[in-house]
């Protein structure tokens, strides 16, 4: 009997404990419509019964070829598709905003409720499927992304166990050029210019791996406590987009998008 109402409290515990993050979630989104999902396009985008195409807003799941010539599906892209229509397809799901509502494709950028109340973003990252993909629009309940995230790394979870998806070294990250990548590395200087900072991982600015933060970016890295100027001698890593200005760069434009590692 003793042993049933231990069970029974450590339910008791487990539900509220999962209501209360639920509520603490919601809180942060605004409820918007409900529809039937009839289509899923990739990893992280669906089509409802409206017609309407959502992008599942705070995710990047492995992409199918893309449009463009020469484009590569990438590692687990048809498991991570798989995944989500086993999750919704021809469900009724609510659709939540935390920001801009619409991209410049025409997409609803929402977070996808199942009606049990589940949190579809959520459990694409929980089971290692999906990266989290913020934007500085778009960037409510990050931390409840990021800890799923994490926990799915730790555990090397779907595209957490290929190397394909792992944190570049910043001496490396040259050869990513192009496409969405985690880099990591050591802070040598950080300087401002005309407002811009740039965080530099290497002696030289022309060639090696550099963060920039422009001067509307700075003052919320600022307002959040985290100033560019800060960052020298820290380890960081950082997401986004690798591009080539004077050797590899990634533009930070929110607080989102940098880790503290030490």
């Amino acid at each position: 009997m003793y042993k049933v109402i231990i069970t029974f409290l450590s339910l008791v515990f487990i539900i509220s404990t999962a209501q209360a993050a639920q509520f603490t979630l919601l809180k942060q989104l605004k409820k918007s419509t409900r529809q039937k999902v009839i289509e899923i396009v990739d990893g992280d985008t669906i089509i409802l019964k409206d017609q309407s195409r959502v992008r599942l807003v705070g995710i990047q799941t492995p992409k199918p070829p893309l449009a463009k010539k020469g484009r590569k599906e990438w590692p687990l892209a048809a498991d991570a598709q798989k995944t989500l229509s086993d999750l919704i397809l021809n469900s009724y799901v609510t659709l939540y905003y935390g920001g801009q509502r619409n991209d410049r494709y025409g997409r609803a950028l929402a977070h996808i409720f199942r009606e049990d109340g589940l949190w579809i973003q959520g459990e694409m990252l929980k089971k290692g499927m999906a990266r989290v993909y913020s934007y500085p629009d778009n960037n409510a309940v990050v931390p409840e992304m990021m800890a799923l995230e994490k926990a799915a790394r730790q555990g090397k979870r779907g595209i957490w166990a290929l190397d394909y998806y792992q944190p570049k070294d910043h001496m490396t990250a040259g050869r990513y050029r192009n496409s969405f990548q985690l880099v990591t590395g050591l802070v040598r200087n950080v300087t401002k210019v005309r407002g811009t900072y740039y965080v530099n991982f290497g002696d030289d600015w022309r060639k090696d791996f550099t963060i920039v933060i422009k001067s509307n970016a700075a003052r919320k890295f600022i307002k959040s406590g985290m100033p560019p100027h800060d960052f020298k001698g820290k380890r960081l890593e950082i997401r986004g987009w690798l591009k080539s200005y004077n050797g590899p760069m990634i533009e930070a434009t929110h607080p989102e998008q940098i880790i503290i590692i030490q």
